[in-house]
Order: C-alpha cells, then structure tokens, then sequence
C-alpha cells in the first residue's frame, strides 16, 4: 500500500501535512533524516509510515515512559502491532514484546536509550531492523535545553545498523542544536526538515507584576470558560505548584499537582487522573509533560519566567495540539528574572543558560508582536503582526524605523560581525572609548550616525531588530551580532520595517490588557460536541485508555459538523481510521441520529457493510468479529450477504476449497436434509457462506454463457 493509503487506512486523515511525505518518501530510500516539527505538528508519523511500509521493525528511541506508552495505546487502538521495552513493565512483559519482534510480529518497538544501549549487543543485534527513529533528540547537543549524556552514546547507532536509515525528531532546537545533532549522531547527508513553528492557534498573552489574587483569578476565568477541558499551570518551585494547586481546589475545582518531590507512584496517578479527564487541571514544574499527547488542553499558564525559549515553547506547545484555539499565559516580574539569574550562575554552562535567558526575557518585554519574536528565535521570520497575542491586540504606537535598521545593520557590516550590542551602541552614538578608536570603529561610514538616540533608545530598537530576525546572536561566536538574509534585504532597500516606538520604563504602569474572551457560542454543534465528548469519556473510561486515544477533540468537533449518520459517512470524519470507525461508529452514529431526530438505531445494512470495511482491510475473521462485538458466525452471515450482492468476490479467507466442495456435494445428494446434515460438524455462516459462492459462481456462469 502506499503511504497516503496506509494513512486513511489506520489514521482517518486523506492528506499528509507539510513535509510528511517528502520525510516519509526519503527515509523508506534509505536516507537519514533531522525533523524539526513543532509539537503537535505530526512529527509522529514520519517514522510511523515508514515502518509500516518497510520489511521490519522500526526502533523508537523515547527518554520517557508516558510517552512511550501513550504511543503504543494509539498504535494499538489503531491496529497497528507496537510495544513498549522500559524500565516501569516486569521483565517477562519486555521479554513477551521482545520475543513478538524477533518473530516479525512487530511493527514498531519503542525503548529507552539506557536499554538500547545495554541491549544493542545482544538481542538487538538478531532483529531485522528497517529505522532507527530518535524522539526529543535535542537531549543529544549540549546547546539544547534538555541536554542528557546518555543520548552521546547514541552514535553507536551508525555502527551497529550500518545501512539503516536514522531519523532525529525535535520540536525544540535552534540552529547550533540541530548541527550539533546531526554531527553528534554522525548522520551521512541527512534531510533536514525544518517545519515551521508558527502554531496561529494559540494565543500568546505576558503580564507583567501580577499579584497572587490575580494570577488565580485569571486562572480561575480559563477553567470556567473550557469546563469540560484542561489546562496546565507551570511553576517555578515545588511549593509554588503545592501553593496554586490548594488555591484552586479551595475554589472548587478539580486540580492536582506533580513534582519532582512526590513519590514515582504519585506522580503517575496525578498523570492518569489529568490524561483521562479526572481533573481540570495539573500545577506542576517543569517536570511534567514530555509525552503528554492530550489533545484537548485548551490552555497553558506560566506563573513565572522560564529560562529559555525551547522550554517555553514546548510547554505551551501541549496546548491546542488538536489544532483548534488555545490560551497560553505567562506571568512575569522581575523577581523572577533575578531567580533564574540565579539558577543559570549555579548550572553547569552559565555563559549559554545566561544567553537563552535573555532571549526569553526579550520576549517577555516585546513591545512587538510576540510570536514574530519567538518564532525569530528559531530562525523563522514572519514579516507580518500575527494579531493573536496581547501587543498585536494592544499595540503600542509605531513608525517606520527602516532607516534606523539600515543604520545599525551597516554598521555591524562594517564592523565585519565582530561587535555586541552594546560595542554597536557606542559606534552608533560615535562614542570616543579606546576600545572604538583600537578597532578602527571610529572610520567606519556608519560611526556616530545616531547620535540623535539615546543609548537606551538603541539597545530598545536593536532588540527589536533581533526580535523580528533582521539580526541574530551568535553564540558559538561569543554573542556577536550578525545581519540576517532579512536584514540583508532592508540595507538593500528591498523590504522595510516598523519598530515600536520607545517607550520609557515607567514604576507600575499598567498596561491595558485587550484580550479575546473566549465565549463559548450556544449553537447546535457545540451542543452536539459536548454530547459526543461525554460518549468519548465513557468508552476511555470502559476500555481503560486516555480519551484522546478514542478520538482527538479535532475529531469530534468535525463529526459533530459533519453529523454522519451511516458507517460509511463515518469513515469520512477527520481522523476515524478503519478500525476505529467500525470498533466506535456505532455509539456516535446512534448519538448523532437522536441528535437529528432520527431513529438511533443504525439504518439497515449498515453492520454488515461495517464488515465490508474490515474486510477490505484484509482483517481477519476473528478480529472483525472482535472489533464489532459479535460471533465470527455472525461475520459469516455478513461475508455471505455481501457475495449475494457482488460486493466481496475473494473469499478465501473465510471458508477452505474442501469446505465449499463438502457443502456443494451434501447439497447435490440431498437438498432438503443437507443443511442439517452439515450442521453437526460446521459452522452455519460457514455452510451459509458456502451457499451464497455456489449461487455467486452460478450468476457469474450465466453472465459469461449468456
């Protein structure tokens, strides 16, 4: 099959997202492969695909236990053979799953780096293995902000599976981070796919000096208005998660908390109670949520600063991953800022922690549009205002600064990339320092061509220029300034700018906060869509798995725009796989028929055309009978109707030649006592079944004699 196939098939969706099946396309020819996909983005799927249509097993290398076993209960759910070797399952389970692979009953193994790697010697090394994919592999480079010495070893990889294309997964790593990667792993002339980080859905919101009663009231708003959802509150410490959580649940609301300091056990049953919908929310730090894949988090709070973009962003990135619209939150003070200051000054690289601070803090402070800033960061240039977040929705006066950019990218030109910021300022203002005269930054054009502004005029207006991506920091160049291809353009003369016009730091100004309140409208569908979700939470709950595992919140609200009332409307909504839909499609059909005024009762024919569906998807008889809670007679009965009406002709699956050739023979001799002769040995779907292909090879001779 191919890949677009195999995706309706086990997936429900009908197109690939950017950059899948150029990924998918290189890595089944053989090619390694670095992906850069925002959370939420699909990063899934580009080995999942390939695995599927590849001879062999693909490795799944995941630092995480949640992770992996959110990912096995999906693929499971969707038919796809998968399991989980980790630390958290007793040994004979791992050894269950193990043996599964060797034999080729797997598809896709997921393991912890620890494992692979004491296990690449021995078992490993006898399973036929088609991909090695590498998920969060920004724990890989020292660059990243989840650095982890274990990943170094991966590079063993290359040796043991010479041949086997190596795929690295990110949805957080800059331009270092990703060479560093790709170098680390010894990847041979990988693609390099850089998604863009751009997520419009969720809503980008910083305010500055907020009180305790305040962070809670507002958080207090975002649960009332998505009270059949959740949301994240993220703090900075133990007893700050501990603090907002008892605040919460004073008000009434189902709120837990999770952090390092509680026990193993507490921590996991705090992750099931959020994942299955037990409770609102989770307070937690930074500890939580790698692997979380709940899509129907709706919001994200950020009760203090976080120390650098890529976490930012990947924690609120578990926001809205259902691409509908999300709020995300960040309270910020500078007490905050002196904390992380702190923390940097204590961590094990200061110089590289100090830098990414920074940029957060720029983002913090931005007097432009927010997403252009953290998507700059990433190396991604939006040249338009993305009226989504609290600037572009309250936005400060603005002029045309290209000349002012022309101005200070000249310099740092002249200046041949070699100066900070704060060297650019002086040369700026023609400051007479003897460090200006000794470079000879004193005869450059550019040298004292704004004197006009002040220094803190500058420094406001040149952040602003890194924010927006005219110029970046080199790190790996002790944080010189360069121009960037966008820069290069407005020197040019070939794009121009609005900066935000300076404004002075005035004590306590309160900024007016214009945000969308997000009312929920009381029409039909969102009616419908609370019905459905409630049908959702009650399967999850039966089968003992996460909702989102049933169904995405994406799905629900495109069934309950679309409203199907048949099984093969069904298979149209967005992210109902064959299975699923069989397995499922009877309670939300019947649902959504009551909803219309309908019978809910399935219209006629429709159960056996649910077996049609899996039929075709060559699933065999005792798992069809499995997945639609009936006897495999039953599935006969089904198999022999659809023969009576030309809809199946391949049959073999169901009944044997011996079988037919029995039934044809007992028929002939006596047709009246034949049936009841057979039955004390068959099946009767079997003998039915038989029936239908005599009476299908009689038409078909007929047709062709005729």
């Amino acid at each position: 099959m191919t890949a677009l196939e195999l995706l309706a098939k086990y997936y429900g969706y009908r197109s690939f997202r950017p950059g899948q099946k150029e990924i998918i396309d290189a890595v089944c020819a053989g090619r390694d492969a670095v992906v850069l996909m925002p959370t939420g983005g699909g990063k899934s799927l580009c080995y999942q695909l390939p695995a599927l249509m590849m001879e062999g097993c693909a490795l799944v290398v995941s630092p995480l236990i949640a992770l992996m076993e959110d990912q096995t209960a999906a693929l499971l759910a969707d038919g796809i053979p998968a399991a989980a070797i980790h630390s958290g399952r007793n040994e004979a389970d791992n050894r269950s799953a193990i043996d599964a692979a060797l034999r080729g009953k797997m598809k896709l193994l997921y393991i912890s780096p620890e494992r692979l790697l004491s296990d690449i010697d021995s078992w490993l090394s006898r399973l036929k293995v088609n991909l090695v994919a590498i998920d969060e592999a920004h724990c890989i480079s020292q660059w990243g902000h989840d650095f982890r010495p274990v990943y170094t070893q991966l590079s063993v990889i290359k040796d043991r599976f010479p041949g086997v294309p190596v795929m690295a997964l990110t949805a957080t790593a800059d331009r270092l981070t990703r060479d560093d990667i790709a170098t680390q792993l010894r990847l041979h002339e990988p693609l390099r796919w850089i998604g863009s980080f751009d997520r419009p859905n969720l809503s980008l919101t910083v305010r500055t000096s907020s009180t305790k009663k305040e962070r809670v009231r507002t958080i207090e708003t975002l649960i009332r208005t998505y009270p059949n959802d959740a949301g994240i509150v993220y703090t900075l410490s133990r007893v700050g998660a501990e603090e907002m959580d008892q605040a919460l649940r004073t008000l009434g609301f189902r709120s837990c908390v999770y952090h390092a300091g509680l026990s193993a056990a507490a921590r996991a049953e705090a992750q099931r109670r959020f994942t299955n919908g037990d409770v609102q929310v989770v307070c937690a730090t930074i500890a939580f949520g790698m692997g979380i894949d709940k899509s129907n988090i709706r919001w994200v709070v950020h009760n203090n600063l976080p120390g650098n973009i890529e976490s930012y962003y990947q924690e609120i990135g578990r926001a809205g991953r259902d691409g509908l619209p999300a709020r995300t939150v960040l309270f910020y003070n500078m007490q905050d800022l002196i904390m992380r200051r702190k923390f940097n000054e204590e961590s094990g690289r200061p110089a590289i922690a100090e830098e990414k601070l920074a940029w957060m803090q720029r983002y913090a402070e931005a007097d432009i549009c927010r997403r252009r800033v953290l998507l700059s960061y990433f190396g991604e240039v939006l040249e338009h205002d993305c009226g989504n977040c609290d600037v572009c929705l309250d936005p400060p006066s603005r002029f045309d600064g290209t000349i002012l950019v022309q101005k200070a990218c000249s310099a740092v030109i002249r200046c041949n990339s070699q100066i900070g910021m704060f060297i650019l300022i002086d040369v700026l203002r023609g400051s007479a320092r003897a460090e200006i005269r000794n470079h000879g930054y004193d005869r450059i054009r550019t040298y004292g061509a704004g004197r006009d502004l002040s220094s803190q005029q500058w420094a406001a207006y040149i952040t602003q220029m890194i924010q927006l991506g005219i110029m970046e920091i080199a790190f790996d160049n002790d944080n010189r300034l360069r121009v960037t291809d966008y820069g290069m353009r407005v020197v040019r003369g070939q794009a121009t700018v609005e900066l935000a016009l300076y404004r002075a730091p005035e004590p306590q100004r309160k900024r007016k906060t214009a945000e969308r309140k997000a009312v929920a409208p009381v029409d039909p569908t969102t009616q419908l869509l609370e019905q459905l979700k409630a049908i959702r939470k009650e399967i999850a709950a039966r089968e003992g798995i996460p909702s989102y595992v049933v169904f995405s919140d994406a799905s629900l609200l495109d069934m309950a725009k679309r409203r199907p009332t048949t099984p093969v409307e069904f298979q149209q909504v967005h992210g109902v796989g064959e299975r699923k839909g069989v397995r499922y499609g009877k309670r939300f059909i019947g649902a959504i028929r009551k909803f219309e005024g309908m019978s809910a009762s399935m219209p006629k024919g429709a159960t056996y055309k649910e077996t049609l569906i899996l039929h075709n998807a060559g699933v065999p008889l005792g798992e069809i009978a499995s997945i639609k809670g009936v006897t495999t007679g039953t599935v006969l009965g089904h198999i022999a109707k659809l023969v009576d009406e030309d809809m199946i002709t391949d049959f073999s699956r169901y009944i044997s030649r011996s079988q037919y050739e029995t039934i044809c023979r007992t028929y002939s001799e006596d047709p009246d006592k034949a049936y009841y002769t057979l039955k004390e040995t068959m099946d009767p779907g079997i003998i039915m079944l038989g029936r239908s292909i005599y009476e299908y090879h009689r038409r078909k001779n007929k047709s062709s004699n005729g």
